[in-house]
């Protein structure tokens, strides 16, 4: 397997950082657009390898499919992995088909909400895009892996597993996900920090999220809906959470049978009232707007002016969970109501890998699914979710101990 990784940021650094580790893959690129970026992840690569050969760093502009394609080969690359910000999507998942690579990402195409009614019915939903192009990518007999990442991705694959395993009913799949992280100054006072691109956060909780019931299919509600306080494993606690438009809604029915299916985060109200005023002022655009001559988009400018998600690490303490609930009936025919969840603490993965979790947690899971496609245990053409695939192998190589598996538990709780 010959991987290319398209954006060495804080994701595609701890790709590299964690695939350093292990052998099903001959060649990785990192490639971004700073060049010096590719170049230092590789450096950080190499280091935790031991030796450098398996990586080399290119620049690559992924707002051009052409230039994903000349890369894919020029490096006889096999798989291509999308860890830019889902605003490149379509051009890199067509880069990839047009030189005859698999494609992986963490985050699907864009959404465009309804011109209408766009918090009562969808629009172009995410994913919409590449899923139209499923035919193609089956007659080629290529596969494009979508929204394999944590979220969405790892509670993807824990809803085939409850799906499976667990339940002989599901009532609703419910992915929550929450954190106590916090990010401190040198002068140690709590700071506004996202662990995340805030691009991408901005398109998730200000986009109209999605809800998907069997009886009426995919509706939107307003951002921030139907909130709730879920009480989140090893010592997290309780955080309130919030519809948010996640891609889980949109792969999860596609491949398994539910009543409901949602995705609520747990932003807090500072990080609301934030979203809120950024959207209130405008600075939530993507279109640029003339600055004193200059074209400038207003996301841009707020995501310049903010951390570096990639460099918050040696300043934020805590632990971010990912998870699903479950609720139906067992397969003794019983009520259940399962979480199943990962916690990643950002003090273990700074120490191991030197990635903050947040970016961390990200990466493994499309680290963990290139491996299982490498050695054949998981394989399939068109356009497929993780739901596609059987979830035991996953797992099991996710929480197995080193150096065989990736040694990072996951939980499950009967509530």
């Amino acid at each position: 397997m010959r991987v290319l990784v398209v954006g060495a940021g804080g994701v595609g650094d701890a790709v590299a950082r964690i695939a350093a580790r292990r052998d099903f893959f001959e060649l990785m690129v990192l490639a971004d657009y700073d060049v010096a970026r590719a170049e230092a992840a590789v450096a950080a690569a190499a280091a935790a390898a031991g030796g450098g050969d398996r990586f080399a760093a290119a620049r690559v502009d992924a707002s051009e499919a052409a230039s994903v394609a000349d890369l894919v080969r020029a490096h006889g690359i096999t798989h291509v992995l999308n860890a830019v910000d889902p605003r490149f999507v379509m051009n890199v998942f067509t880069g990839a088909f047009e030189a005859g690579a698999d494609y992986l990402d963490m985050a699907m195409s864009l959404s465009r909400p309804h011109p209408e009614r766009p918090y009562a019915e969808t629009g172009v939903k995410l994913g919409d895009e590449q899923f139209a192009r499923a035919a193609e990518w089956e007659q080629a007999g290529r596969l494009a892996l979508v929204g394999m990442g944590v979220e969405p991705g790892l509670s993807d694959v824990f809803a085939r597993y409850a799906s499976d395993h667990l339940f002989s009913r599901i009532d609703e799949l419910g992915t929550r996900d929450g954190a106590n992280l916090v990010v401190r100054n040198k002068a140690g006072e709590e700071i506004f920090a996202p662990s995340f691109s805030i691009w991408t956060t901005i398109e998730e909780c200000l986009n109209p999220p999605v809800v998907f019931e069997k009886e009426r299919g995919w509706y939107t509600t307003p951002p921030f809906s139907e909130p709730e306080v879920f009480d989140f494993p090893e010592g997290i606690g309780p955080v309130e959470c919030v519809n948010v438009e996640h891609e889980e809604v949109l792969l999860m029915p596609r491949f398994l049978d539910a009543g409901r299916v949602t995705f609520k985060y747990g932003l807090g109200d500072e990080f609301i009232g934030v979203l809120k005023t950024l959207h209130a002022l405008g600075l939530d655009r993507t279109e640029p707007v003339p600055v004193k001559g200059v074209e400038v988009s207003p996301r841009d400018v707020v995501a310049a002016v903010l951390p570096d998600p990639a460099t918050i690490g040696p300043r934020m303490t805590g632990k971010t969970c990912a998870g699903l609930y479950v609720t139906g009936l067992g397969t003794d025919g019983q009520p259940r109501r399962t979480y199943l969840y990962h916690v990643v603490d950002n003090e273990t993965s700074m120490q191991e890998f030197g990635a903050q979790c947040v970016v961390w947690q990200t990466a493994i899971n499309p680290v963990v699914a290139l491996e299982l496609l490498a050695t054949g245990v998981w394989s399939g053409t068109g356009v497929l979710g993780p739901e596609a695939f059987d979830a035991v192998p996953f797992l099991e190589l996710l929480a197995g101990p080193a150096p065989s598996g990736y040694a990072s538990p996951w939980g499950m709780e009967d509530r």
